[in-house]
This record gives structure tokens, C-alpha cells and sequence, in this order.
């Protein structure tokens, strides 16, 4: 339930709403909508990647507005993204990139590894194409400067979102992931001055990355998406920090809604318009904002440059070799809406007007944000003390009355079926490597690579869904047997060394079966 903001609070909300999805570019989803409103910084079809950056004759592949369902997924590494955003490929004798992006390493970095994926890197959807934030680009407020925190996958950028920092992680860390990245997150500093937070899952949610969000106390804190969002927002208990999270699997039965590439773009419109409506309808509509953003651009085209000056690492940590990363440039630019009663419509907000001169909207603005609204008592890292703040975009004295109560029906784009025997995505892998230590098969010998080597999507979900709920339960024992708040359970036994190679191989078959 939501705690009452102090009286002195400038602000007239009290409880906001995160949803980020997966790995899209502001220029694929929101370019074209300059056609809408001028004041969006978008496309007009004008914009272009050469085949080869180093040659001044090559020709050359412009935008286009004909985007639609998008199979494979291009590439989005730290090493992809310096190619897209430098136009030359990462090489370890000249490690420092230049100091001016050009954007215009897109096509040469997909066609080297991805021949024939150019065209969907290059295209972008039409308003009508996705009609739910066609809506919500009218009705509500789009922010064109918006970037990802880290020019780098999805995981450090979801990190980014809560906590300020990536603990140093420019992509997976499997040995981070067992002891849970240890950093301070929003979660906390909401809890110490007296505000409540609570996540919505649908898969085991990645938010327990962090290790400080396993602990008891913070058990109840999760709830099922179909069991209980709607229910809270219908009955006003929604607490002031909710974070929505998505379906990362793509099933036959139930289709992945998080926007990521093979996954149909349509199911996460009807996921989008499934929670704006539920939140539209809540008694606590008049209080609320929510944010619409992406984690990082996952290898699509954008042509605003990626800043590279002034952007101040959050920690001093640096990231793992080869490319010892400093946290000191940002990500390629994402789509961002802000959605509230107090917003007018239509609205576009570009680059923030501080704190520094150099001070940008990135994902770090969340916690930031957070901290402005709520008067939290002290930033999490050098990163949001730095990152530009969204509370000027509430700029009414009343809240509006006409704000619409449904959205369209987004129309189906992908007519092939779900892909259940496919192997994982790199986000995947890791949400099942993140199974396996809540259940604790980390200590076993198949963690972390031959657990994902061959695991279909079907299996995974499996093997997800009875890691998060054996965690659950043993919480609950632990909890009843009046164990410590903060303690955090620790499952799973060390391996026996004994044990057959063909002993593993049934091991692990067992290991995603219903049982």
C-alpha cells in the first residue's frame, strides 16, 4: 500500500510506475512519429549507413518506415555497439574510442556478422504500426534524449535502472550473479524513509540480481503479475515504487510481451495497454506517473549521437578486460513516455536543463527522479547525482479528466508460431543462470555454460518457474522458523565429485522436467 508523501512535497504524485522492455531503438519505435508532432527529434528518410565506413564510394542504406516483425536478433554487444556508434570495429591496440560518434557503423556491424540483416537494422515503425504509443505520443509525453546508461547489453542496463551502476558489469557476470551484485538500490532508500516498493513478475524477476532484494524481509515485496496487479489497482494499493516486469519467454501458449527481438513487437503493445489501462481505471490515478522506457537499443539504428563527454563514472569501478570500460560514455538513445493526469497532451521533452552542463536523461534518471519526488535522503551514485531529473514534466495545477481510458488494439505482426525449441537469448541464459543460484544448482558442475548450452525455451521456462518457486518456499520455511529479516537463503549442496559425466547428462534432464 502506498505511504503518504511528507505535506511539504512539491509534487503531486505518490507512486510511479517503471516498465522498461528490450532492445529497441528511439529512431525503430518513435523516428517516424515525427509525422505527428515536428517537435520530436526523429526521422525524415534522409538518414543513412554505408555498407563499409572505410570506403568513400560504398553505397549506402537509408531509413526507412516499413518495420515489422524482426528475426534474428541483431547485435548489441560493448564491442557491437562501439562499431554502430564509431563506425570502426573495437580493436584492443586502440581501445579509446574516438572522441566524435558518427552513428554510422550500423549496417557495417550486422552485415559482418548477420548478412542480410541490414535492411530490419534500418527500418522503423509507422505511428499506426504500433497504435498503443501512437496514443500515448498524444495523449501523453514522449522524451526524444533519452540513453541508455551503458553502451553495452541488457543486463548492466537494467542494473543501471535501480541501483545508478553496473557494479562494473559490461555484460554477463556469472560470478557477480552468484553472491548478487551487492550494490545500494532505489529499493532500499525508499524503505528507510518510510515509502513502500513492490514488483510485478511474470518469470522469475531479474530484479534479484540484486543480492540485497533476496533477503526475507523482502519476500512479500513480490508479486505475480496476473494474480495481482489489476487486484491492487482496483482495490488503491499499489505501493509508491512499482516495477512491472515482463514475460521474457516466447511460448506458444503465452508469447513473450518484452519487445525483444525474435518476439512479436504487437504482444508488447497489448502489455503495454494491459497496464496502462489497469493503472487508468485504479483510484489512484490522479497521484501516479508512469515511465515507459527501454533498456538499451539492441542494434537497431538511431542517428542522435551517443554523448561521450562529461559523463562521470558512477563508482570509479572499472569493467573487466579486454575492454576495461570506465562507465564514462553512454548507450545509443531508447524510446521513453511519461504518462500521468498531470502531463499535457502532447507533450516532448528533450535534454534535461541540469544539474550539470553536461547532464543527460539516461536510466540512471529513474532513481534520480525517485529521489526528487519522494525527497529521499542522498543519491546512490556519482551517476544520478549527475543525470538530468523528470519532474518538470509535470506541469499542470489540476489533474486532467480526459485522459483516454482505453487504448487501440495493437494488430498482430509476426504470423509464424512461437519458437519453443530455440536456444536462449543472451538475457535468457542469464535469467536461468539466475535461476540456478535461487535454487542453488550453481554448486553444481553444469553452472553456468552447460546449463544454458542446450536448454530450449520451453525448458527454460520450466526450469525457471520451479527454481524461483523452490526458492520461495524455502524462504517461507525460513521466515516461519524465525529466521532473521535479513538473512538470505542459500539452497543447493556441493557437488559430488564421483559422480559420471552420464550421471550429469540425467542430472541436468531432470533438472527441466515438471518436477
Amino acid at each position: 500500500m502506498v505511504s503518504e508523501i511528507s505535506n511539504c512535497s512539491p509534487y503531486p504524485v505518490k507512486t510511479i510506475v517503471i516498465l522498461v522492455q528490450e532492445n529497441r531503438s528511439f529512431d525503430h519505435m518513435l523516428g517516424w512519429f515525427k509525422s505527428l508532432n515536428p517537435e520530436i527529434n526523429g526521422v525524415t528518410g534522409s538518414e543513412s549507413n554505408p555498407i563499409s565506413t572505410s570506403d568513400p564510394n560504398s553505397s549506402r542504406l537509408f531509413f526507412k518506415d516499413d518495420a515489422e516483425y524482426v528475426d534474428p536478433d541483431p547485435g548489441h554487444s560493448i564491442q557491437a555497439i562501439y562499431e554502430q556508434v564509431f563506425g570502426k570495429p573495437w580493436i584492443s591496440d586502440d581501445p579509446d574510442p574516438p572522441q566524435e560518434p558518427t552513428m554510422n557503423g550500423f549496417v557495417q556491424n550486422v552485415e559482418a556478422t548477420q548478412k542480410g540483416m541490414a535492411e530490419a537494422v534500418m527500418r522503423g515503425f509507422r505511428p499506426e504500426a504500433v497504435p498503443v504509443y501512437k496514443e500515448l505520443a498524444l495523449e501523453f509525453a514522449i522524451c526524444d534524449r533519452w540513453f541508455a546508461a551503458v553502451p553495452a547489453s541488457t543486463q548492466p542496463n537494467r542494473l543501471f535502472v535501480h541501483s545508478a551502476t553496473a557494479h562494473g558489469a559490461t555484460s554477463n557476470d556469472t560470478t557477480k550473479l552468484i553472491q548478487g551484485f551487492p550494490q545500494r538500490t532505489i529499493f532500499e532508500s525508499l524503505e528507510e524513509s518510510g515509502f513502500t516498493f513492490g514488483i510485478y513478475y511474470q518469470y522469475p524477476p531479474s530484479t534479484l540480481f540484486f543480492r540485497n532484494l533476496r533477503k526475507l524481509k523482502y519476500l512479500d515485496n513480490f508479486h505475480q503479475f496476473d494474480l495481482n496487479f489489476k487486484k491492487h489497482c482496483e482495490e488503491g494499493n499499489l505501493p509508491n515504487y512499482v516495477v512491472v516486469e515482463q514475460r521474457y519467454f516466447d511460448l506458444l501458449w503465452i508469447p513473450a510481451n518484452d519487445d525483444h527481438p525474435s518476439h512479436d513487437v504487437s504482444e508488447g503493445q497489448k502489455f503495454v495497454k494491459e497496464v496502462y489501462e489497469a493503472l487508468r481505471a485504479s483510484p489512484q490515478w490522479n497521484e501516479m506517473l508512469l515511465v515507459i522506457a527501454y533498456d538499451e537499443h539492441g542494434g537497431f539504428y538511431d542517428h542522435v549521437p551517443t554523448p561521450t563527454t562529461g559523463v562521470p563514472s558512477p563508482d570509479d569501478i572499472v569493467g573487466p578486460n579486454p575492454y576495461y570500460f570506465k562507465f564514462d560514455r553512454l548507450g545509443v538513445r531508447v524510446p521513453t513516455f511519461f504518462i500521468s493526469p498531470w502531463i499535457e497532451p502532447g507533450t516532448v521533452i528533450h535534454g534535461p536543463s541540469g544539474p550539470y552542463p553536461t547532464s543527460e536523461f539516461e536510466h540512471s534518471s529513474i532513481p534520480a527522479t525517485v529521489k526528487t519526488i519522494f525527497n529521499l535522503k542522498e543519491f546512490l551514485t556519482k551517476r544520478d547525482a549527475w543525470a538530468g531529473t523528470f519532474e518538470c514534466v509535470l506541469t499542470r495545477k489540476t489533474p486532467r479528466t480526459d485522459c483516454p481510458v482505453t487504448l487501440p488494439e495493437p494488430r498482430k505482426m509476426r504470423h509464424t508460431e512461437a519458437k519453443e525449441t530455440a536456444k536462449l537469448s543472451e538475457f535468457q541464459q542469464e535469467l536461468v543462470q539466475m535461476a540456478a543460484v535461487l535454487n542453488g544448482d550453481y554448486k553444481k558442475k553444469i553452472y553456468p555454460h552447460k546449463l544454458v548450452e542446450n536448454i530450449t525455451v520451453a525448458e527454460a521456462v520450466k526450469y525457471v518457474d520451479s527454481a524461483y518457486k523452490k526458492f520461495c518456499d524455502q524462504c517461507q520455511k525460513a521466515k516461519e522458523k524465525g529466521k532473521h529479516e535479513s538473512e538470505i537463503v542459500e539452497l543447493g549442496q556441493l557437488p559430488d565429485k564421483s559422480k559420471s559425466k552420464s550421471f550429469l547428462h540425467k542430472m541436468f534432464s531432470c533438472i527441466v522436467c515438471d518436477n
